[in-house]
């Protein structure tokens, strides 16, 4: 999308979760170098344990609707488990304040339950992205090294679709319906869905774009050992 080259830092700072997208595509040219260079991320002993698959078109029409109609009769099946309300805080507040803020971004008030039922539905409808990327894999032990391994990966994914001027949203909720992902994308039951990813061509018209999650100073999270 953009000739312009940037720097890592510009990367890296630049990199937002977008929660609105364009319809059109990332040519496959394009989008198999993104790939490629997400494989280069690192992995416990090489394992490369991240089993990717890309949803796109009208696959992922079928399947957005499939999803939706699993959040509405709440049909939840998790491959691993996630409550958001058992983090200690700090993390708790920063998860609340995340919230708050983005309902803010889109001018949902705090009472308005169907208005922010259906910016809860906007998740499975994949923020009308034209591709989602759902990350499985094996399940080895107590899955923690290969979950950190996966996260690499996703992370590599993200700053190398940020370097071309797309964008992505890592969304832990595609994982509420794993069994539903599971069957519509044939995917064996060995392979343990831990999250998707949302990707395209950011729209810059929506509330969404405008939205940014603040960051805590780095003394907040690191301890040096001088």
């Amino acid at each position: 999308m953009t000739a312009t080259v940037l720097s890592f830092q510009d990367v890296v700072r630049s990199r937002h979760s977008v929660r609105g997208f364009l319809p059109d595509p990332i040519p496959r040219d394009i989008l198999d170098g993104i790939l490629e260079e997400a494989q280069r991320a690192p992995s416990n002993c090489n394992t490369q344990p991240w089993n990717t698959h890309i949803v796109s078109g009208a696959r992922l029409l079928e399947l957005g609707a499939v999803l939706v109609e699993a959040m509405r009769s709440e049909n939840y099946s998790l491959d691993f488990s996630f409550d958001k309300d058992a983090y200690p805080d700090p993390y708790k507040t920063r998860a609340s304040q995340q919230g708050r803020t983005y309902y803010q971004a889109l001018g949902v008030a705090r009472g308005d339950a169907l208005s922010r039922a259906e910016v809860v539905e906007r998740n499975v409808r994949f923020f009308g992205a034209p591709h989602a990327a759902f990350l499985f894999m094996p399940s080895v032990g107590d899955d923690v090294r290969v979950a950190s391994d996966v996260g690499m990966y996703a992370q590599t994914f993200l700053l190398s679709l940020a370097a071309r001027g797309y964008a992505g949203v890592p969304q832990a909720v595609l994982s509420y319906f794993a069994d539903t992902v599971h069957a519509v994308l044939q995917v064996s039951s060995e392979l343990k869905l831990l999250f998707g990813i949302s990707f395209g061509i950011p729209d810059t018209a929506h509330k969404a774009f405008t939205y940014r999650e603040g960051r805590v100073p780095i003394d907040d999270n690191v301890v040096w050992h001088d």
